[in-house]
């Protein structure tokens, strides 16, 4: 296997977004409605999709900073704790009296798939004054998500103003996530977001129409077990899911986006990168928890040239095909 070559220790990456702690309740199969059910077992750890990213970006060796907001609660302390052991430079924002934000993860043992009930303290938004120009200037990438948009367009336009790459994670259409997306260069969404912003269903339609309106690099959409598909302004690229044996889905998406960072930063080829990212995202499906399953650089390049993969979302002619209508349809040139 090839050496990669290593970044220089003075670069950094920074991630600005939400932090929770999660309690994993692993069942062995979901409730009926109006039922009982004996619950397997019940672990609360650190979790969050821009937190578990730059947790991964930290083990993986980049050096990392994460901005955050926590109330002055028992779990807002164990997330300090967490950071600290991970040896992120953290800056948290503390709101006091107030709960940090926490979820109850319900997971299918069978499958590993789960539902997410979280609760999150309206008071514990990050806000534009919360963020200093400083914890972003000198990064080699910025992450953000998409909840609390105006701080993460506040973090975005100091990036975008010092040449710094940014990466979105967008999930649901918040209030103020376009004037977000317009700051984005990386847009990596779940496979339903782009419909809830452009109103077409197709994401072989929908990607392009994001790509051409906000002027991105490249914008892709997770799709679970079916891996990832990206449009680069010019064509289709598509990675399939690597087959792993699945505990808890939790934070797949979030690993994913710290992949996406790493390789990012590393200058690595599109499809490189997408193929890293999967690996990473399957591969932590393999423990419970959002960090529980991170896996080493060598094992994710194991799966990556070995593993076996699922079917592709899309055939070649498909992607051909549409390719095609993107690049002629009004407003399609970068």
């Amino acid at each position: 296997m090839q050496a990669r070559k290593k970044i220089p220790n003075s670069r950094f990456v920074v991630g600005v977004g939400i932090n929770a702690m999660d309690t994993v309740i692993s069942l062995p199969r979901f409730p009926a409605a109006d039922s009982k059910l004996e619950l397997i077992s019940a672990e609360t750890m650190p979790g969050g999709q821009v937190a578990s990213a730059v947790v991964a970006c930290r083990r993986w060796g980049l050096r990392a900073r994460y901005v955050g907001k926590i109330g002055d609660d028992a779990p807002g302390k164990h997330q300090v704790a967490a950071m600290k052991s991970e040896r992120v430079n953290a800056h948290w924002i503390v709101a006091k009296g107030r709960s940090s934000q926490f979820s109850f993860i319900l997971v299918d043992k069978s499958s590993g798939d789960r539902t997410v009930l979280w609760n999150r303290d309206p008071a514990i938004a990050l806000r534009p004054k919360d963020i200093k120009r400083g914890w972003i200037r000198g990064a080699s990438a910025l992450l953000v998500d998409g909840h609390d948009t105006g701080a993460a367009t506040q973090a975005a336009r100091w990036a975008r103003e010092d040449g710094i790459p940014v990466i979105g994670d967008f999930d649901n259409r918040y209030p103020g996530v376009e004037a977000l997306l317009e700051c984005v260069n990386y847009p990596i969404t779940s496979k339903d977001f782009p419909e809830r912003i452009t109103g077409e269903r197709n994401l072989l339609k929908s990607l392009p129409m994001i790509h051409a309106e906000f002027k991105c690099r490249l914008t892709a959409a997770t799709l679970g077990c079916k891996g990832v598909i990206a449009w680069d302004g010019n064509r289709f690229l598509q990675c399939a899911a690597f087959q792993v044996s699945a505990v808890d889905t939790t934070g797949a998406g979030d690993i994913f986006h710290g992949a996406f960072v790493y390789g990012l930063v590393h200058s690595w080829p599109t499809q490189e990168i997408l193929e890293f990212s999967c690996a990473a995202a399957g591969l932590n499906c393999e423990a419970p928890g959002a960090r529980g399953g991170i896996a080493s650089l060598r094992k994710i390049e194991a799966l990556r040239h070995s593993g076996s993969r699922s079917d592709l979302a899309y055939s070649v002619a498909q992607l051909a095909t549409a390719a095609r209508a993107a690049l002629a349809a009004p407003g399609a040139a970068s």
